[in-house]
């Protein structure tokens, strides 16, 4: 008899696993692929190997400006897929090393729900006081005539491309499609995305959403926006905008419509598991409606981030093992990788207007910030801050601009730590860094 069960050895599996097991829990991690996940394995540290392998790139093709003289230059894909598989490799051995050194059984196969304290794993059955659901989720296959054709990548099968197209179309202007679009144009490839919805970014303050649009076609990405494809035929996708059809044909087409909870096949509804295709409903404590059954990461449908998962799964083992804790949604920061970046926390100003939420707002330009002017040579950036009209407690924090990952962690902590614009009028702000844009901008909003 376990103490837990894990399903699933993502970022909301591996480390609940590693935390319950250091706490005393007898602990089995139940895995059918690789450990690490899709975050590790073909999300988000592939992709930023990509990334940052294509901003070095577009950086020597811009650095005479910076009084750098460079010649010969060129981009090898395959020196890029070489090297991601070598990082991949490395963290994916420091997970195996985390759970057999935290005292973690992993037991390899498909899992499915025997009972509400049983787990099959082929012919095995386990017995837990504690199951945890991590399952993650799995690109999204939209009804689309052609999309699931040999000639349509999804995010996976990008990563495993050791040639460069020379065109590229990208159905899809959420995260995903937008880093693709990004790695892609620095390169030098003709990209167009195609969105369904008017704004890229779904779910992005709508003043960052349009400067991100505007910075990316700057950079090559041509946009088709309120864009409804219809089918997709050999290398064209058909679509219509406006009601008008359009084709456009491209050397390389790509799925990146989102992604789906993992939710299938493992006996959820058998036994009462409260979920649909949107994920398995939970608590802030992470619990489902089956006493002793747990679920965190991508399969709540909550938020699909690597560190929401991990929180997650940490905050469900605390509350199992006696240890009263909660997660707080609002103060979660979310950073897409984008060619600039950028990086949020809070709510978005839509949001505070559905919510009839008074508050006062600035909008700054990221060179307020010297570091930023230093850092990059003809961008644009901006910060958006967002505070309550009577105590001045942040709300929201929205920034367009490299290295705005790198400061959006402390505008999580403003908001979860319910500071005012008083309280960070205290705070010392290192110079010159690009983070004392933040702190302009939030003085700016009093």
């Amino acid at each position: 008899m376990y103490d837990l069960i894990v399903i699933g050895a993502g970022p909301g599996g591996y480390e609940a696993a590693a935390h319950a097991a250091k706490l005393g829990a007898k602990v089995a991690v139940v895995e059918r692929d690789s450990i690490g996940g899709t975050c590790l394995n073909v999300g988000c540290i592939p992709t930023k190997t990509f990334l940052r392998s294509s901003k070095l790139f577009a950086e020597c093709r811009q650095a005479a400006a910076f009084g750098v003289e460079i010649s010969g230059l060129r981009f090898n894909l395959a020196a890029v897929v070489e090297r991601k598989n070598k990082i991949v490799g490395t963290l994916t051995r420091g997970v195996e090393g985390l759970l057999k050194h935290s005292g973690v059984e992993v037991v390899r196969g498909n899992a499915k729900l025997a009972s509400k304290s049983t787990v099959q794993v082929g012919e095995l059955t386990l017995a837990a006081k504690n199951i945890l659901i991590a399952t993650g989720a799995r690109p999204v296959i939209p009804a689309i005539p052609g999309i699931e054709s040999s000639g349509v990548l999804d995010s996976t099968g990008v990563l495993r491309l050791t040639e460069l197209p020379k065109t590229v179309a990208i159905i899809g202007g959420g995260y995903i499609g937008l880093e693709f679009a990004s790695f892609f144009a620095a390169v030098g490839v003709e990209v167009s995305v195609l969105e369904m919805l008017p704004q890229i970014a779904t779910g992005m303050d709508h003043d960052i959403s349009t400067r991100l649009q505007q910075a990316l076609k700057k950079n090559g990405v041509a946009f088709k926006t309120s864009c409804l494809v219809k089918a997709i035929e050999g290398n064209t996708v058909h679509f219509e905008q406006a009601g008008a059809p359009s084709a456009l044909r491209a050397e390389c087409i790509v799925n990146a419509t989102g992604r789906a909870p993992v939710v299938e096949g493992l006996g959820l509804a058998e036994i009462g598991v409260d979920f649909d295709r949107k994920g398995i409903r939970t608590s802030d404590r992470g619990k489902t409606n089956i006493p002793g059954i747990w679920a965190s990461g991508d399969v709540t449908g909550r938020r699909p981030l690597a560190h929401a998962a991990t929180r997650e799964g940490l905050v469900a083992v605390n509350n199992m093992l006696g240890k009263p804790d909660r997660i707080r949604y609002d103060a979660i920061p979310c950073v897409i990788y984008t060619h600039p970046e950028v990086a949020s926390a809070g709510k978005t100003e839509n949001e505070l207007k559905a919510l009839g939420v008074e508050y006062k707002k600035a909008l700054l330009p990221m060179g307020v910030a010297g570091r930023f002017l230093v850092e990059n040579e003809g961008a644009s950036g901006a910060v958006k801050v967002l505070v309550g009209a009577r105590y001045g407690e942040i709300l929201g924090v929205h920034a367009l601009g490299d290295l705005s990952s790198e400061f959006i962690v402390a505008a999580a902590a403003m908001i979860e730590m319910e500071m005012t614009v008083s309280d960070v009028e205290a705070v010392i702000f290192p110079h010159p860094t690009v983070s004392e844009a933040l702190k302009l901008a939030i003085l700016e909003a009093a």
